[in-house]
């Protein structure tokens, strides 16, 4: 089986079989499609709305099992005990518990890394997954296993280790994570940066990291995707930018943050014969927003300034900027704040529980002409009426 990205453009996921047939990740469709068909592959196009609900279906069986817990994306989370140990369970055999729940309550297969730091967790993660021995459990509760997982890991498999600042500790003969474990933090800091020293006093069993450095509110938030037909209309371009302002409004509140400006493009193909156009303008909030309302109301005021008569869009996309919490917002005397955030809590709370567009501004439209190409869209078994498997027993 293989699935594809946005518009069935490229290879983005492959199962092993699909690995032994030589088949590349982010190759584009078109360049695999023969082999895959000579090899009678299943091809699937991303289903994000099944995916999202099973995302939340597991976060919330794994929250049950700690007294905090902070997701990290939308198939990984961090559970975070503290001073609270499971009573009566050893950590491997919480761990074991926490799996065994999620496969029989949401049937999603999960590997659990438990560790004393954030880097040490994420460590046990990956031995769970790679390492051999482990089979989607590894706890890392003494010095024995911590080498051992450390010394089969690449310095750049250590979490916050990206391949440039990996290539730099290669060239000082910093291969794997045990040898990074065994360096001078100081000197790590004075070389890298505090980021790099942290990491290497994470790796020997010191916290360093708080959640909010874990996983920072994002300072930016954009929204971007090519059409699965040409937009040549500038209602339909009008659409398809309030369906991306209602992406990026959603995000926004669900980090409890408020966007002092916003920036909005179009453009055309850059492979097109009439040659490539972008038009991009920026605006500025006179009150931060996090209000969706506030976001389509900026792109209609700047539609004169994006779409031009003759230019078949092929993208689009909305960014927030100027973010910052939403309880440091400093209001203004003379200009109330025109955010309903009761509205948006509900319209967010509706689409959270019954499926993302249950509800949304008329400003998107029901037609959506520009959606994305998904000719092998599985099921959304979980999420439409229509898909859900009937069984008749005669």
């Amino acid at each position: 089986m293989v699935v594809l990205t946005n518009n069935d453009g490229q290879v983005v996921a492959l199962c092993g079989i699909a690995k032994r047939l030589g088949l590349k990740k982010f190759v584009p469709y078109f360049q695999a499609k023969d082999q895959l068909v000579a090899a009678g592959a299943i091809v699937r196009s991303s289903n994000y709305e099944l995916y999202a609900d099973l995302s939340q279906r597991m976060m919330d069986t794994c929250a049950r099992f700690a007294p905090e817990m902070h997701i990290y994306s939308i198939d990984e989370a961090f559970l975070f005990y503290g001073a609270y140990k499971p009573p009566g369970q050893t950590w491997y055999e919480h761990a074991r518990l926490i799996r065994r729940t999620v496969w029989d309550e949401v049937r999603l297969p999960t590997g659990v890394g438990v560790g004393p730091t954030p880097t040490l967790a994420k460590a046990a993660s990956h031995a769970a997954k790679r390492i051999n021995g482990f089979r989607g459990l590894a706890v890392i509760d003494g010095d024995t296993v911590r080498r051992h997982v450390l010394a089969n890991m690449l310095v750049t498999d250590v979490w916050g280790i990206g391949k440039r600042i990996g290539a730099r500790l290669n060239d000082l003969g910093i291969i794997d994570a045990l040898t990074l474990s065994e360096q001078d933090p100081r000197r790590m800091r004075k070389r890298f940066s505090i980021l790099v020293e942290n990491t290497v006093l994470e790796l020997n069993g010191e916290v360093r990291m708080s959640w909010d450095e874990v996983r920072s509110p994002k300072k930016e938030i954009f929204s971007t995707r090519s059409f699965g037909n040409r937009i040549t209309e500038r209602a339909e371009l009008k659409a398809a930018l309030a369906a991306h302002a209602e992406i990026v409004g959603a995000k926004l509140r669900r980090q409890a943050s408020v966007a002092g400006a916003m920036m909005i493009f179009a453009s055309n193909s850059p492979h097109d014969k009439t040659g490539f156009q972008r038009k991009s303008t920026h605006i500025s909030f006179t009150i931060p927003t996090s209000d969706t309302r506030a976001l389509l109301a900026a792109i209609s005021s700047a539609m004169d300034q994006l779409f031009r008569f003759g230019i078949p869009y092929y993208r689009c996309g909305v960014g927030l900027l100027d973010i910052s919490p939403m309880h440091r917002q400093q209001f203004d005397l003379f200009h109330p704040t025109p955010d309903d955030r009761g509205l948006m809590a509900c319209m967010d709370s509706i689409n959270g529980r019954y499926g993302r567009n249950t509800m949304h501004l008329a400003a998107k439209g029901f037609d959506q002409k520009f959606s994305m190409r998904r000719e092998f869209l599985s099921p959304q078994y979980t999420t439409r009426w229509r898909d859900i498997p009937i069984i008749r027993c005669e």
